[in-house]
């Protein structure tokens, strides 16, 4: 009797303590929100006093943005867009840019290790079953890497999603981070050079940077529809075949 209830003890245990981790990650995302989520809405409200702000503090103030983007990624239903332009308008396009892709690394690495980790329960905390069920084809597709990339090439996809999904599959984390980094180097750069064409006061430049970016957005987030709806029609189709 002993060793068979050895096992339920120890599964009881488990889910004592998978439940106070996710506990424990409400709560500090919910402080991140109180303390930090205000700076991040200042910075996207008044990006020229985040400007003053970053001159005035140096390397601390860039250190300020890394952050900032990494609570965006990990706390995944802030939209990161607005930090991008931000990064173009404090820093100037190639800082912007390099600091941006440093941070959304870091940050798509933090995710898919605490995904690794802590698995679906983790994910559902900021994902409704709809966004989830929506790319579940990419944990077992053959093509799943080559569409990653691709989706991730796209301005306007859904990559804090995507960065959730792939701690869910058996991906290695040195392809993920290099798919992850590379493939968000079209949408950073268009936004840190129309951020800084703002910054500038060159606001024609702006204004064509911005609505090619918004075409190229609009034409990526279809195509992404476009596969998710193929994959889940096809999903359906083998799941009445079997």
């Amino acid at each position: 009797m002993k060793q068979t209830d050895q096992p339920s003890a120890v599964t009881r245990q488990s889910r004592i303590r998978g439940i106070l981790i996710i506990a424990a990650i409400v709560a500090v995302t919910a402080l991140l929100l109180v303390f930090v989520g205000q700076p991040l809405l200042d910075a996207v409200r008044d990006p020229e006093s985040f400007r003053a702000w970053v001159e005035e503090k140096g390397a601390a103030g860039r250190l300020v943005y890394v952050g900032m983007v990494l609570v965006q990624i990990v706390i995944a239903f802030i939209p990161g867009d607005p930090f991008e332009i931000v990064a173009g308008y404090a820093f100037g396009a190639v800082e912007g840019t390099v600091l941006c892709l440093l941070a959304s690394s870091v940050g798509s690495m933090i995710v898919f290790f605490l995904v690794r980790r802590y698995g679906m329960r983790l994910v559902r905390l900021f994902f409704s079953e709809e966004q989830i069920d929506s790319v579940s084809f990419l944990k077992s597709t053959p093509n799943r890497n080559i569409i990653y990339f691709l989706i991730f090439l796209c301005p306007g996809t859904p990559k804090d999603l995507l960065c959730y999904i792939a701690g869910l599959t058996d991906i290695s984390p040195w392809l993920w981070l290099l798919i992850s980094s590379v493939g968000r180097i079209p949408a950073v750069v268009t936004s840190t050079i129309g951020g800084s064409a703002l910054g500038e006061k060159n606001y024609t430049v702006a204004v064509i940077v911005f609505a090619v970016t918004l075409l190229i957005s609009g034409a990526g987030i279809l195509t992404y529809r476009i596969i998710c709806k193929k994959r889940a029609a096809n999903g359906k189709t083998d799941g009445q075949k079997d």
